[in-house]
């Protein structure tokens, strides 16, 4: 139970949840141990008066029969009040170790996501969205289900044990010891189907992060699926894992079906005990008729607890493996360290110093020894042909990655020694890969800016040139975006990602390919509010198109993740290498 030991802390938080727990399971089965002693006193009672009432005839012994009945119905009455009692007990028994149990899960999942969240893109690239999704949902519910009822009965089993073993041996120490003696084989039983369960554990919960994986793809790419008629593909790789789940779960099934009939069989060789070692002790008269019925009520009331045994065994094997998951989860450390907590705005310097990176998942070398540099209110644009490394820019200035080697600076400071929140915070990143959230158009955009209001969010709504769009939807701007924005042309979903960057009112602008998807009238527009509304702000904007670049302060050609040309629009130009044959082609296209 190692990896469960994490979970120690949570005993703490909620000790007076656990300790009344404590308490309430004790006093519950204290009651249900008073049960078979006035069972027993009844019994002895019943049998000495029948002996005497036996001697007796007409109405002396009609008397004492009414007697006798009065007396079996207070014993009746205290007999309920304790099953009542405990009942009262058990009650609050799960008010507080059940209860706890759900504020633990809630807090440890709440305790995971945060975690998550704060893991840079490095462990994103390295893990699958499915096998995430499996560790927070069903390997949490384990857990709880081990924090929850596997403590509970847990308890509950000491507690009784050590209760009705007491009870017992204070009637006959020998009776006890001959009634318990299938217990140690129970144990070793127990030791070696654990260690079977766990594995299983293991297996089925890996299966399962497959599982949710396959799902989580298949749904988000639905429309490729689709497009590429591959759902009967889809479906028979679904039922092919799902044909391994099964597989895995049924066979934990048919090692925890070992538990109950060998639980039943132990009872019941115990019971048997009882009744011939019990039965032999009354005909010599060491034990009374109560004596032997007290003894099967007891080992009875072990039943459960013995039978429970296999499957606390189970929840803890489950959640211990589980819980190894979560902590591996846990474990997981951001490459990215924070040192600076002070707040500040940014003037917009950058200087990028002999900048090189290598991709730490793949090995792929994306930037090599670049260098450049822009002022406060510049505007760099960055050209190059696929994976040249453009995009790599953009992440290392959000500070997606760390640098391989080299430095990057803004305002003349390293950009490691920034505040991570502010650096972010005062750059409006409009990614390649646009992301939209589930939730209305008007709440998209005021994303990056809470307490924005509703006119602000109209005007850069308009500034994005999307606003006309957005009013003709028949909720405006409280239509609901599907997921991942599904319910939105390419184009909408661009200018709405701009609209919510810009809402902001940041000191760097950076721009990935954000207009790809729109005519060149609406890229005209939206540049147009670009440069006249947003003059003193540094912008760099990656693009494919040179035509938009007259403009521009300076810009670069990466190739293969080196810097192979840069100047301004004029500059380039007169060169006629790769930036004048680009503007060439796309000027012809617009003139045709």
């Amino acid at each position: 139970m190692k990896h469960l030991f994490r979970l120690n802390k949570y005993f703490s938080i909620y000790k007076w949840h656990f300790l009344l727990g404590i308490f309430f399971v004790t006093g519950s089965n204290y009651f249900g141990i008073l049960i078979p002693q006035k069972v027993r006193d009844a019994l002895n009672l019943v049998e000495s008066k029948l002996t005497v009432y036996n001697g007796l005839s007409g109405s002396d012994k009609s008397m004492m029969y009414d007697d006798l009945g009065n007396i079996l119905l207070t014993f009746g009455l205290i007999v309920t009040g304790f099953a009542i009692l405990k009942g009262l007990f058990m009650y609050f028994m799960r008010q507080t170790i059940i209860v706890m149990s759900r504020l633990i899960e809630y807090d440890l999942r709440k305790e995971v996501f945060g975690h998550l969240t704060s893991l840079d893109q490095s462990f994103y690239r390295k893990n699958q969205t499915g096998d995430i999704m499996a560790r927070i949902s069903e390997d949490v519910s384990k857990v709880r289900n081990y924090l929850g009822p596997g403590i509970l009965y847990g308890i509950n089993l000491i507690s009784l044990f050590v209760m009705t073993i007491y009870a017992m041996w204070e009637v006959d120490h020998m009776l006890t010891i001959v009634s318990l003696l299938p217990l140690p084989l129970l144990s070793i039983s127990i030791y070696y189907v654990s260690k079977l369960i766990n594995e299983k554990s293991t297996l089925i919960q890996q299966q399962l992060s497959s599982l949710n994986n396959t799902a989580q793809e298949t749904y988000s790419g639905i429309r490729v699926v689709k497009s590429y008629v591959k759902e009967d593909q889809f479906v028979s790789f679904f039922e092919q894992q799902s044909e391994e789940f099964k597989k895995r779960s049924l066979k934990l099934a048919q090692i925890e079906a070992y538990f109950q009939p060998l639980m039943l069989l132990l009872i019941s060789i115990s019971t048997l005990i009882v009744v011939i070692v019990g039965g032999y002790q009354v005909f010599e008269g060491k034990l009374t008729t109560g004596n032997i019925a007290e003894f099967i009520i007891y080992v009875n009331m072990l039943t459960w607890p013995v039978t429970s045994i296999g499957w606390i065994a189970s929840v803890v094997q489950e959640a211990e493996a589980s819980q190894a998951r979560i902590n591996e989860l846990m474990d997981q450390k951001s490459t990215l360290e924070n040192i600076n907590q002070s707040q500040y705005t940014l003037n917009g310097n950058i200087e990028f110093k002999n900048v090189s990176f290598v991709y730490p998942n793949t090995g792929i070398k994306a930037l090599d020894n670049v260098s450049f540099s822009i002022k406060k209110g510049e505007k760099l644009a960055i050209l190059g042909k696929t994976a040249s490394g453009k995009t790599t820019i953009a992440e290392l200035l959000t500070r997606m990655f760390d640098v391989t080697s080299g430095e990057i600076l803004i305002d003349g400071v390293n950009i490691k020694s920034h505040n991570l929140n502010v650096l972010r915070n005062r750059i409006a990143y409009v990614p390649q890969d646009v992301f939209l959230f589930s939730d209305t158009i008007a709440a998209n955009i005021a994303f990056g800016k809470p307490d924005v209001s509703e006119s602000d969010i109209h005007q850069y709504a308009k500034h994005a040139s999307v606003y006309e769009e957005i009013i003709k939807l028949p909720a405006q701007f409280d239509t609901l975006i599907g997921e991942r924005g599904v319910t939105l042309s390419g184009g909408q979903k661009q200018r709405i990602s701009i609209a919510r960057a810009f809402i902001k009112n940041p000191d760097i602008i950076i721009l990935d390919d954000a207009l790809s998807a729109v005519d060149t009238k609406t890229e005209q527009d939206v540049l147009s509010f670009f440069a006249s509304s947003l003059q003193g702000k540094s912008s760099i904007t990656i693009t494919h198109r040179a035509n938009n670049l007259l403009n521009y302060d300076k810009i670069i050609i990466l190739e293969e993740g080196i810097i192979v040309d840069e100047g301004t629009h004029d500059e380039l130009l007169s060169r006629e290498g790769f930036y004048s044959s680009i503007y060439d082609q796309q000027s012809m296209k617009e003139v045709l």
